[in-house]
């Protein structure tokens, strides 16, 4: 059996991903306002892209990875430009690494702030060795 992976635009212009094992009765419940209240709303709708894929999983994993795609990225994929898809895919990875980075710096000088700081068992023991209260004047 195969499956499809689509990519309709909507009469605002906006992109609407699925997939189905039957495109041409999915197109058309989508023209009839069945199914999809994105697409029942945005009517006519046009198939500007499609795929068939050997499983429902993998169809509907592609599909998930297109709605996340940038608008860009799918007018790339829909000009079958596959070398503005890489290119894209690329920079969004970039885009991502920064954030994690950052966040990896923050957390690294938390814990080598957190290193350099005795721990409140070793102060306790140089207090009693130095026969003090802990408090320092």
């Amino acid at each position: 059996m195969q499956f499809w992976v689509y990519l309709l635009r909507c009469a605002d212009g906006s992109y609407y991903a699925g997939h189905t094992d039957n495109i041409e009765q999915r197109l058309g419940e989508h023209q009839a306002g069945l199914g999809a209240d994105w697409t029942a709303r945005r009517r006519p709708v046009h198939l500007v892209w499609c795929e068939v894929l050997p499983s429902r999983d993998e169809a509907f994993a592609f599909e998930r990875r297109l709605k996340g795609w940038t608008r860009v990225k799918k007018e790339a994929l829909i000009a079958r430009d596959w070398e503005r898809v890489r290119l894209l895919a690329q920079s969004s990875e970039k885009l991502a690494r920064p954030e994690r980075s950052a966040q990896r710096a923050v957390e690294g000088r938390i814990a080598a702030v957190e290193d350099e700081r005795p721990s409140t068992s070793l102060r306790s023991a140089q207090d009693e060795r130095l026969g003090g209260s802990g408090d320092f004047a």
